[in-house]
């Protein structure tokens, strides 16, 4: 008997240790991957392929976001396992897309795939002249507010995957879209500090596209520039203090220490005043606490929407105590706009930081970069 009961709980056992290394063994997380696209800055997305599928994964899509967003990408012939669960299933390459942030069309025009965009909301936002010219042409859709999209727009024109982004949580417009049929994907580039962490993502595209290693020969030249310009930077003998941001109703708001806009002056070899506040996003201080740390700095860079130093004397005469102020060393990035009043800079700049740092490059250390031609930044009008 006893031995009839030992037996027993052996083939239980045996079972039991068998249904547990199936079901890891089905795990696609457990599952080991013929080639991992490792990213070498981007911390938000990851890239793994498998024999029968790539798994892209998306674990920021918005800040202190702690929900995974996982995307099985499919070539023809190559099917996804049951076992695998994912928030979408997309087959590549894809013919059509719908994105929703001006940061998206770099992208799609440095892979050479801007004729796949189909719609886009709020369309006077886009500045590429290339989109621009498409948009004359009637080929690429006005979709609404990207909070509010049009939905029946969107799903008449049945793109192949719409890319989406969440500010506070999930995008509730992107559920009657997810009803229809269309794969929804979360881009999370906004949420990267490093200026080299944002670029990457252009990886994320071309994964929908099948070109990696297009991306991959297009990122590589955006980080040796970079970093060579960032070398050449700090050669330099001087590192000139530096204040950014302005007033928006009695508060000046500028960039944490940690943010990718401290990254870039640091990188351009500049004492950014503010480096020593933790956080990535913006430090809502007085003018008079302002005032008293960086009022002799020797350079202002980004102070909000304004143009001119008369705007700036009339917005607020705070303004005019600044040193940047009397010297007129004030660069912003406000008068690079797009045919329609968009800016350049909000659309390009996360996908170029080579040309942000080329020109932050060129008005610290001017020596450095004689006959640099600015893409972004010029000093204010009188």
């Amino acid at each position: 008997m006893k031995a009839k009961n030992l037996a027993s709980l052996l083939v239980l056992f045996l079972l039991v240790f068998s249904g547990c290394k199936n079901e890891k063994a089905n795990d696609p997380a457990s599952a080991k991957a013929s080639q991992e696209q490792k990213m070498k800055y981007a911390k938000g997305f990851n890239i793994l392929d498998y024999e029968a599928y790539t798994l892209l994964t998306v674990t920021q899509a918005w800040p202190g976001s702690d929900k995974t967003f996982r995307y099985a990408l499919l070539k023809q012939g190559q099917k996804l396992p049951d076992s695998v669960k994912v928030n979408a299933v997309i087959n590549i390459p894809i013919q059509s897309i719908v994105v929703t942030s001006t940061t998206h069309i770099p992208a799609l025009e440095l892979l050479r795939v801007e004729a796949s965009l189909k719609g886009f909301p709020n369309l006077d936002y886009i500045s590429s002249p290339k989109t621009r010219a498409r948009i004359k042409n009637g080929e690429v859709q006005e979709l609404g507010q990207n909070e509010s999209i049009n939905t029946e727009s969107a799903i008449n024109l049945n793109p192949d995957a719409v890319i989406t982004f969440g500010v506070e949580g999930e995008n509730k417009t992107i559920n009657s879209l997810q009803r229809a049929g269309i794969p929804v994907l979360y881009n999370g580039d906004w949420t990267e500090t490093t200026p080299l962490g944002q670029a990457e993502w252009i990886k994320f595209f071309a994964a929908l596209y099948d070109k990696q290693d297009m991306a991959d020969s297009i990122f590589t030249g955006i980080e040796k520039r970079y970093l060579d310009l960032k070398q050449k930077a700090a050669t330099a003998p001087q590192e000139p203090t530096v204040i950014s941001g302005a007033m928006f109703k009695d508060v000046w708001y500028l960039p944490k220490g940690d943010s990718w806009a401290a990254t870039l002056v640091a990188d351009a070899h500049g004492d950014y005043l503010y480096k020593d506040t933790e956080g990535t996003g913006s430090a809502a201080l007085s003018i008079e606490e302002v005032l008293n740390t960086a009022q002799d700095a020797d350079f202002w860079i980004a102070p909000n929407a304004f143009e001119r130093f008369s705007d700036l004397a009339d917005a607020n005469e705070a303004y005019t105590r600044f040193k940047a102020f009397n010297e007129q060393k004030i660069y912003s990035f406000a008068a690079a706009k797009g045919e329609t009043g968009g800016m350049l800079y909000y659309e390009l700049a996360s996908s170029r930081p080579d040309w942000v740092l080329e020109d932050l490059v060129a008005i610290l250390h001017p020596q450095l970069l004689t006959d640099h031609q600015f893409h972004f930044y010029s000093r204010l009008e009188d």
